[in-house]
Parts: C-alpha cells; structure tokens; sequence
C-alpha cells in the first residue's frame, strides 16, 4: 500500500529528481548512507546558522515605549508655574509639565516647541511668533494666541512679583490673530530669544484668579500645560504634602514624545534622607549632590554624569569698603597667590573647571580663561629665570613667591615680628588686612578657608566671615557691605553680562558686585547685548574680557560642574550645556529603557 501511495505521489508532482535521488541513496552501502545523511545535517544546520546571522546583521536595536525611572529631589513643589517656580523641585515639574514657544535642544541650540515659526525685524525690535496647529493643553483645550498674551501680562504684573518679570519689562505683546503674537521691544536686545522658553499657562483655567489668589490656586499643585508629561497621580502624606508625583507622556504633545512610560519624582527634606533613599533603592536617580557624595559613587562604579555650568565662582573685591584693592599691585598679587587648581581638586573633587575670567569656560573658545593655562605661562616664566641665572639646578619660584614679589616692589614689606605685609603712605602703616564674606554653605566656606590660607601665607591677615544666604543677600550684599566677597555668578546661556559689570549696576538691584567702572567696558557690554550678530557679540566680549583681565576687579575661581546620577537602563542620555539644573531633561525625549529588535530597512533616518 506505501509503495501504491509514494508511485501516485511521484507520479501526480511529477518528481523525477527524487527518484533518481532515491535509486543512487538505495545503490549506497549502509556505511555510505551514513556518511551522506551526517553531511546532510551538517549542511541543514550551517545553512541555518548562515541564514540567522544574516537575519541578525539586517536587524538592529531600537526604542520602545516602556519603562520607569524615579528619581529623588530635595525640597517640596510649592508652585509648578513658570511665572512663580522658585526651587529646584518647583522648576523641575514645571519643566515637565509646561512648554514654550520655544525650547532648548539637547545640542544647546533654540528649536521650536508651540511655535511653528517666528521672524524677526531688521531693526530687532519686533518678532512674529506663529503658533503650531492643533496643539492642545492635557485637559484637551486648544492653545492659542490669548494664552501667550495672558501669560506674558501676567508675567509683568508688578503685583505678582514673578521672578521672570525683569525679562520683560519693555516689551510689548499683542496678536494679530489666534494664532500669531508680536512681540514689540523698546530697544533690540540679542538674547530675546530665551524668554520664549517660557512655560504657557491656559488662560481658561487661571483668568478667574486675581493677583491675591494666584499663589495659592491648585494649579499650583495640580498644574495644567502643553508640555511632555502631564500629571497621572500625586501622592500625599497625612498633612496634604505631596511625596511624589507620577507623570506619564502627554499623548498630545506637539514635540517628540518621551518612550519612558512612567516617570516619579519623588521629593525629600535634606541630602542626607535623599542619599538614604537612594542607597536604598527607593530612587534610581539624583542630582545636585555635593561633589564629595559624586566622587563616592563613582569610586563605587556608579554612573555619575557631569557637565560645566555656566557659573563664576570668585573673590570680588569692594575698594569702597577697603582702600587696599583700590592698589592695582595687590590685587594681582591676591590673584597669583591663589592655587585654583588645588581648590577644584579638594575642594570640588574634579567635578569643575579653574577659570580666570569673568566668562564660564569653553564660551569663547579662548585659551586664556582656564588656570591651566596660567600655570603654563608661569612654569615659562621659571624656566627664562633659570636661564638667566645660568643655573640648571635652581627651583622656579611658587606663585606665592612672585606675589610677594609683586607686592615688594610695590612698596610692601613683610613685618619681621608678625609675618604680615606692611606699607608706608604718608605717616601711616597699613596692613595687608581685610575679610572676605560667603554663605555659610559647606563647599563655599571650604573655598574660602583655602583661600584664607594662601594669602596668609603670601603675607596678609585674612578673616572669613559666614552668613545665612538670605541675611547675606539683604543685609550684606545688597547694602555692598563686605570688603571681599566669595560669590558666585549665574552667568547664563544668554552669555548678558550686562548686570554683572555695566557701571550702572553697581548699586542695588544691579549684581556688578565688584563695584566695577570701566568706559570701555560700559560700550562693550552695551554693544553686545544688543547686536543680533553672533560672531560681533563674541568678538567684543572678548575685549571685555582682555579689559577684565588686566584690572583684576576679582579673583576668578572656578565653574562647577553639574552632577547627575543615572541608572545604567537609562540609554539616549546626552547633557550639554546647561544653566539650572531642571535642565537636565532637555534631551528627555531621546531617553529610553526598553527596546526591540527591528530590521535596518524599517528604522527612520531622521
């Protein structure tokens, strides 16, 4: 019968070759047959393996949606509102939540976020923002022109007192329909393009709150954007205090979408309860740690990501308050005398860049701001003493040593009874003697002991003295009560430096803390931040900087670094520049956890 059912299924395909394949396997010895059917299984299975490895080399690995992150912060969200945001927890949920008109790429650059365009006059003074289509806020409202107008005017209400409101004084908005808004300004202003990151508020939820209710509505707590996440749940403790919010993609979103499904903040009262948490493994990441906690980590094989803030740490010197800066000798010798470099190392553990400029390092691309680079010259200097000398053997001298020398043919020499620089003016001895002033927080009271020390050794009589940061900004800062004051500049992306050294900002409000007056420098500050041309504004902050540089008004220190631990799932993550450090989720839309496998063929090239 088997034989009757292979002849017909031979004969009904017609299979010719396999009978003749048939007869030759029958005409094998029993030893043949079992060398061929071997070959046979080796060529199965290596044709497989071949067809597999083909199969992975056209595959490759891809984001999918999917995964979590928690990460712990210090401190408590009191107002998710861009106009009123005022802590590191309130500006990190807010920049979660809300989206601009424009927003800042991972490569440091403007892009679009709710604007589809904007053009700007030729006399930069006015700019036409025109809305995306159909962009919506997470209740489903549509966003149009009238929420811009009624979160810039509420930005300038001098009644709400919104830390944003500075940015917008002179500035005019109107629409011309619902979905293009002109900024008008008084005077062109380079950096204006910065201000349209600000979050929108919809209108239709907050037009009913007047000035008095407006800090303390809901929506401060359970806010409503247009931005990538939007709030899923909030968990409180017995008092109403959140504990921590659950934020998931916001499905409208009208930029990239983030693949990580589910992300928690979670909010803790100090650094000690939030390194707990996180050695726990209640968090997976954190950020803003002293630099001390970041070299720990990562001594621990901790993935500890860094990048440099655009912040001058320095010793800026009042002569209003101590005739002794008003000698151009002195403070350069105070500035030589200081070893930055050791202070970046013990102080900060790395984790920051030795500065001798009013500018952050890497803004100008110049080879003068970094200590590094001073120290290169002053080893140059040595090896020319050496030479002159005719002595191969002969130690260079340390930058205490030419300080003092500074100062010696200045006039000041050193009390053989008290170690202490002294000069005679007029009938009077004076001494090398003045305090400087700092918050009394840990890395800054460090900084300036360190620094305490050094000009000690160089000669002078030093006191340190500490404050509380407020009673340091109202009572001290702000009256310009201090001689030397050890302070640190948030400098910006913007790179305005305007109310840092313009002379007109020597008196409160302004934050020229060095009390600096220079006509050069006044022209030049003026001129940049009002020149649309990238390249002339460089240009003409490097002359200011040459002109900073050779009057010394300050004892430039360092930048420090931004310090972010991270879990080893957390792929896509890139950090560029900076300035605060809810920044840190710019590139959040190119962060993933999981994956799968697709073919290259079907992987978009954008």
């Amino acid at each position: 019968m088997k034989q009757k059912i292979k002849q017909l299924f031979r004969r009904e395909w017609n299979l010719r070759p396999l009978n003749k394949a048939d007869e030759a396997i029958s005409s094998f010895t029993p030893t043949e047959r079992v060398i061929f059917y071997v070959l046979v299984t080796i060529f199965v299975v290596a044709s497989f393996s071949l067809l597999l490895k083909v199969h992975q080399e056209y595959l490759t690995e891809v984001p999918r949606k999917g995964g979590s992150l928690t990460e712990g912060v210090i401190g408590s969200p009191r107002f998710i509102n861009p106009l009123l945001a005022i802590s590191d927890a309130d500006r990190d949920l807010t920049a979660l939540v809300y989206s601009g008109l424009l927003k800042l790429a991972p490569e440091g650059h403007l892009i679009h976020d709710l604007a589809e365009s904007y053009d700007i006059s030729e006399d930069g003074l006015t700019y036409t923002v025109r809305l995306k289509d159909g962009i919506l806020f997470h209740d489903g409202e549509e966003v149009t022109a009238d929420d811009i107008i009624f979160t810039i005017i509420k930005a300038k209400d001098p009644t709400l007192k919104s830390p944003k409101r500075a940015n917008w004084e002179g500035v005019d908005v109107s629409k011309l329909d619902t979905k293009t808004v002109v900024f008008t300004l008084s005077r062109p202003y380079a950096p204006f393009l910065e201000n349209l990151t600000l979050g929108i508020l919809p209108k239709h939820i907050w037009e009913n709150a007047d000035t008095e209710q407006f800090p303390f509505s809901q929506f401060n707590i359970e806010p409503i954007g247009s931005g990538p996440y939007e709030i899923n749940k909030i968990k409180r403790n017995d008092s109403g205090v959140p504990l921590y919010y659950e934020m998931k993609p916001f499905e409208g979103y009208t930029g990239k979408n983030s693949n990580i499904e589910k992300l928690v903040i979670r909010f803790y009262t100090n650094t000690e309860s939030l390194i707990s948490a996180y050695n726990s493994g209640d968090i997976e990441s954190i950020n803003s740690i002293e630099p001390k906690v970041a070299a720990k980590l990562r001594d621990q094989r901790f993935r500890v990501e860094s990048t440099a803030l655009p912040r001058v740490f320095g010793i800026f010197f009042n002569q209003n308050q101590a005739q002794i800066f008003a000698d151009e000798e002195v403070r350069e010798a105070l500035n030589m005398a200081v070893d930055k470099e050791k202070i970046v190392k013990e102080v900060l553990y790395g984790y920051g860049t030795a500065i001798d400029s009013p500018l952050p390092p890497g803004f100008l691309n110049t080879v003068n701001n970094t200590q590094s680079q001073s120290d290169e010259d002053s080893n140059n200097d040595s090896v020319d003493l050496t030479e002159e000398t005719g002595s191969s053997t002969s130690t260079p001298p340390t930058k205490i040593e030419m300080a003092r020398d500074i100062l010696i043919s200045d006039g000041w020499e050193i009390n053989e009874e008290t170690g202490v620089l002294e000069k005679e003016e007029g009938d009077n001895t004076i001494q090398l003697s003045f305090s400087i002033s700092t918050a009394n927080a840990p890395e800054l009271e460090q900084v300036a002991n360190m620094v305490k020390s050094m000009w000690e050794e160089l000669g002078a009589v030093v006191e340190v003295k500490t404050f509380e940061q407020g009673e340091l900004n109202q009572n001290v800062i702000r009256a310009r009560k201090y001689e030397a004051l050890l302070f640190g500049e948030v400098v910006g992306r913007d790179l305005d430096l305007f109310a840092f050294w313009h002379s007109s900002q020597r008196n409160d409000p302004g934050l020229n803390i060095a009390l600096y007056a220079n006509i050069t420098t006044d022209k030049l500050l003026a001129e940049a931040r009002e020149t649309l041309d990238k390249d002339k504004r460089l240009s003409l902050y490097r002359e200011f900087e040459e002109e900073i540089l050779n009057d010394t008004p300050a004892v430039f220190l360092y930048s420090p670094d931004f310090l972010y631990i991270l879990p080893e799932k957390v792929k896509g993550f890139s950090m560029n520049k900076i300035t605060i450090p809810s920044e840190r989720f710019i590139s959040l839309p190119l962060w993933y956890i999981d994956t799968e496998r697709v073919w290259k063929v079907f992987v978009s090239k954008e």
